[in-house]
């Protein structure tokens, strides 16, 4: 996985539609090394693939012409949101032009009444709800990095308020794509249901690139809540912790997060973001709600955690003290790396039906502790999805054996639930060899509809199906 393949490329293309680019695009366009390679995979251990060209695009016209460009030359095209992705998804295996969308920042139209807002690709998350501040409106989805919402659509993100408010498939209302054709398309309109043919916003939503580029994106909001409390619970055992949040969840309490931290994760974040919670497994825990709704739930939940062998639940309505907690969860990637100074790290994700979620956290930390490796867990526990973060010397070969290793039988232990291989990360390169064990026969079907919109195989070539040159 870290040694992906590099695929055939089209040298005699490429430097034509760089020529047409520079010509039309002017100082868009970039091509120094330092700035391609911060347009490649950086954020595990997977091999960065640099493009050959970075466009800074203004407008979905502009796209317009990039993508034609690229088709008349049959050179392939990456989009780039901010390059948060964790799964190669901007990675350049065949070369080719990479489609920067930080200048398409704008937030397109706000319609307050009915709960939505249209954005263009290259807001980020964090700037879409300083803009809404003022409205008293919101947009719940939190991957923890401040993700382009291009980006969290291209890779259906979730994150930690999944669990209450679902992910970017069911936030998503409308896309406008430019096709392979440089064609611009719209999947939707703005009403909250429609059964007008094909779902393609769906289609578009996870489809990482390998489709069309995105050009705008129409969202639910949500209100923000009157009172928001949260807190840290201790747990004995991970297995306790996950039989807590199966409970919360099979009782219908409205949780908006339920994070779950293993022993050696807690003692990470303790280090890293100057806290002294116990380090023993934990959930982070936050809900929404009226003041008396955000209290009663609390109470509800702290029964449960006691029932379960959990320690004292503290909790407060204090905005300050929350921010602290999940600042620390959010930070837990950076948190773990200095578990082993110098290690790189390969993420990874898998999410199981809520019932099987404690035991197949156990089998893995099983699987760890036999494996000797050094592997914090955490989770967004009320979806029965979590991650493992493998702390690896990516110059020793046993070392990256061991962990690749692991990777696959937690994959194969999920499924074996009737899980996923990935919860949220998406395919991209590096959970490419376990879509075809998951969807079976169905990857053909995928197939046939990326030949159908992409019969060149120019949009984002060399992610999601297994490599074929």
């Amino acid at each position: 996985m870290g040694d992906v393949e590099t695929g055939l490329r089209n040298e005699e293309g490429i430097a034509a539609v760089v020529g047409v680019l520079r010509q039309r695009f002017g100082d868009q366009v970039q091509t120094g090394e330092a700035l391609r390679g911060q347009h490649a995979h950086t954020t595990t251990y997977i091999k960065a693939q640099l493009p050959d060209a970075v466009v800074f695009p203004n407008t979905a016209d502009d796209i317009k012409l990039i993508v034609r460009a690229c088709a008349d030359h049959k050179v392939p095209i990456i989009p780039f949101g901010t390059g948060s992705s964790l799964e190669g998804q901007v990675n350049a295996p065949h070369g080719g032009i990479s489609i920067d969308m930080a200048r398409l920042d704008k937030v397109l139209e706000v319609n307050a009444e009915d709960l939505d807002c249209t954005v263009e690709p290259g807001v980020t998350r964090e700037q879409l709800n300083a803009y809404l501040r003022d409205t008293g409106l919101f947009f719940p989805i939190d991957p923890g990095a401040n993700a382009s919402i291009g980006g969290m659509t291209a890779t259906r993100a979730s994150g930690t308020n999944a669990v209450r408010y679902g992910t970017m498939r069911e936030n998503v209302i409308a896309v406008t794509a430019v096709t392979a054709n440089g064609e611009e398309i719209r999947t939707a309109r703005r009403a909250r249901k429609s059964s007008a043919g094909y779902d393609l916003t769906r289609l578009f939503v996870g489809s990482e690139g390998t489709l069309g580029v995105l050009t705008s994106v129409t969202l639910k909001l949500q209100g923000i809540p009157q009172a928001i409390s949260g807190g840290v619970c201790p747990f004995p055992s991970v297995e306790a912790a996950c039989n807590a949040v199966i409970m919360t969840i099979q009782m219908g309490i409205p949780v908006a997060r339920i994070e779950l931290l293993d022993a050696l994760q807690m003692k990470a974040c303790n280090a890293y973001s100057n806290l002294s919670n116990p380090e023993s497994p934990s959930l982070f825990l936050e809900f929404h709600g009226t003041e008396a709704s955000v209290a009663e739930q609390a109470s509800m939940f702290a029964e449960i955690a006691a029932d379960c062998g959990g320690g004292e639940f503290l909790w407060t309505t204090n905005p300050e003290r929350r921010t602290e907690l999940w600042k620390a969860r959010h930070n837990a990637y950076w948190a773990s790396l200095l578990l082993r100074p110098g290690a790189k790290g390969l993420s990874t994700d898998v999410c199981v039906p809520i019932s099987r979620l404690a035991e197949c956290v156990v089998q893995t930390q099983e699987d760890i502790a036999s494996s000797g490796l050094v592997a914090p867990i955490v989770g967004h526990a009320g979806d029965g999805n979590f991650h493992v973060l493998v702390l690896m010397d990516t110059d020793v070969p046993a070392e990256v054996a061991a962990a690749e290793a692991f990777v696959g039988r937690l994959n194969a232990r999920a499924l074996g639930m009737d899980g996923t291989c990935t919860g949220e990360h998406g395919i991209g390169q590096g959970k490419r060899p376990y879509l075809p064990l998951e969807m079976g026969e169905s990857v053909s079907v995928m197939r046939q509809i990326k030949q159908a919109l992409d019969p060149m195989n120019i949009m984002n070539p060399g992610k999601i199906f297994p490599f074929n040159g």
